[in-house]
């Protein structure tokens, strides 16, 4: 694997240094390849247009790091970025003075100030947050950007058929702001044959008819590839930009951005008959060997993927050949079993692949029982982060 520290990323150019040694320190290291992140956002964005295809970057860019992958979104032209807190926004905007920052989670009382301060546009969820932003631009006698958000089944944030019906029989409460965006989020996208998109999108288009006309947004990653009518003015994906498979039951058409290997600290021989890790929950049936791996629940590598899993056994993979993991999952180390891996292949300070082009995200998630997204939001804070244009050797 040739690695690459973490590299600044200019708004046009992607600059990249070798590793300093300190690197062979880490126990785990991920190396996110910012290249498949832009061909991602490119893909999508060819997907949607003439739409915009905005980045959706909360949770710390779903666990890679919210501000390389901004300055590699905005290299590659992405424009509008959606956050969940106020904060995450403020981290986008001290990198990217230009952009459009949305806040997902909409306008934390008492903080209108900040979002003005830091040039941050609130997804508005209720009639008391519309009062509170209306209040403030008035106040200040400027005419800021906000979103409405209206909900249209899913039941979480976002205005009621109600609310947006009082909104359009007085519009006045909406004249002190300048509305920047109407938008919606589909409950079931991720199956495209569900009858509740169409009538999602049925509403949320009846809904916004009652409002000022201004762009609108309903698709999220798997909204992106439902055709022109939910891409309606803006797209803004998520995991499917960062490698996640937008879709429950479809091949994946994303690319891999995230690539996770940890060292194998130890090589054991276990007798047959012998168990390993806490409980005793996995007994070697043979004379087996038995590698010890850097990385446990502590770095994101979830308990649940401990011996049997779902539908596992979980594997990672060394040396090319796919190793089962057996016993428990601990808060430092994984055990695997590598009976059948050829010896050469098998030393002190080997790197098992975690994640990446072999074990992919969606495979961790179906074997922990759980969505791409929770592995990519989940990794840990130990990893020495590797950022890197070229896929790792």
């Amino acid at each position: 694997m040739k690695a690459y520290e973490r590299g600044e990323v200019a708004h046009d150019q992607i600059i990249f240094a070798p590793a300093p040694s300190d690197t062979e320190l880490a126990g785990a290291i991920l190396t996110v390849d910012l290249k498949l992140l832009q061909d991602n956002w490119k893909k999508l964005a060819d997907e949607c247009a003439p739409a915009e295809c905005a980045a959706t970057v909360k949770g710390d860019a779903y666990g890679l790091g919210i501000e390389p992958c901004v300055r590699a979104l905005w290299a590659a032209g992405c424009r509008s970025f959606f956050v969940a807190l106020p904060a995450e926004g403020e981290s986008v905007r001290r990198v990217l003075d230009e952009a459009t920052v949305y806040v997902l989670d909409g306008l934390f009382s008492g903080q209108a100030a900040y979002y003005e301060e830091h040039g941050l546009t609130p997804c508005l969820n209720s009639l008391q947050e519309i009062e509170e932003w209306a209040k403030h631009c008035s106040a200040q006698q400027r005419r800021l950007s906000a979103a409405l958000h209206i909900d249209t089944g899913i039941n979480r944030l976002g205005l009621s058929p109600a609310d947006v019906e009082k909104l359009g029989e007085t519009p006045a409460l909406l004249a002190p702001f300048k509305l920047a965006l109407i938008l919606s989020h589909l409950a079931c996208g991720d199956d495209p044959n569900a009858e509740m998109n169409a009538m999602q999108r049925k509403r949320f288009d009846a809904l916004r008819a009652l409002l000022p006309s201004a762009p609108a947004s309903l698709a999220n990653s798997p909204g992106s590839f439902l055709g022109a009518a939910f891409a309606c003015d803006m797209i803004r994906p998520g995991v499917a930009l960062y490698g996640g498979n937008p879709f429950a039951a479809r091949p994946n058409p994303m690319s891999p951005v995230v690539r996770l290997y940890a060292p194998v600290l130890q090589v054991r021989d276990v007798a047959a008959g012998s168990s390993v890790g806490y409980g005793a929950t996995w007994q070697a049936k043979r004379d087996s060997k038995i590698a010890v791996v850097g990385i446990g629940y502590r770095d994101g590598y979830l308990r649940s993927l401990s011996y049997p899993a779902s539908d596992g056994p979980a594997q990672v993979m060394i040396g090319g050949h796919y190793c089962p993991v057996v016993g428990r999952v601990s808060m430092d180390m994984i055990t695997v079993d590598i009976t059948d891996v050829p010896p050469e292949f098998i030393r002190r300070g080997a790197m098992a692949e975690i994640m990446g082009d072999n074990v992919t995200v969606d495979e961790l998630a179906r074997w922990a029982g759980t969505i791409p997204y929770e592995i990519l939001t989940g990794l840990g804070s130990r990893y020495t982060r590797l950022y890197s244009s070229l896929h790792p050797k």
